[in-house]
């Protein structure tokens, strides 16, 4: 009888340190959810431009080379709007020393609302150059939510093939 009265409490102890380790799990999925939001959130109003030739901004300064990029492929919308730029800079190289690739270009806008006239006018536009030179404009994202979009991308492409096949 004694044999089971501790087995019991063994077991008893045994569900309770499972059930902790549930909820820490469950805890730490939660806050790194809550982390990547606010991530993404102090980069709400960040654009990315991507395909700059490096030290470009060096020479003219980020804002004018910005308002020179919106000047360009959208002078309708520079009329609307009253380009301002908080902080621009280069973002860090991560990848392969030895390829030719430029570190991508973050501009800082005041308002959400800005980027995201821009970008819809970019999406619309679909060609946007510099000096001739096509580059790309996007939001700027966690790295995590790239990822994440990355995997969903593919995910998605496979759906597409299934469904027009």
């Amino acid at each position: 009888i004694k044999q089971k009265k501790e087995l019991v409490s063994l077991k008893t102890g045994y569900l309770k340190i499972q059930s902790e380790k549930t909820k820490e799990k469950k805890r730490i999925k939660r806050n790194e959810a809550h982390l990547w939001d606010l991530e993404n959130s102090l980069k709400r109003a960040n654009l990315r431009v991507i395909g700059l030739k490096e030290e470009v901004e060096k020479e003219i300064g980020v804002e004018s080379l910005f308002k020179g990029i919106i000047t360009e492929n959208f002078p309708n919308l520079e009329k609307d709007i009253n380009i301002q730029v908080q902080e621009g800079y280069r973002t860090p190289s991560r990848f392969n020393p030895k390829k030719t690739t430029s570190r991508h270009l973050i501009i800082k806008l005041p308002k959400v609302k800005d980027k995201e006239r821009i970008l819809k006018a970019a999406r619309e536009k679909k060609q946007i150059t510099y000096n001739g030179a096509p580059i790309h404009l996007a939001a700027d994202f966690s790295v995590e939510t790239l990822q994440a979009r990355r995997e969903w991308h593919d995910i998605f492409k496979v759906l597409k093939e299934k469904v027009l096949s």
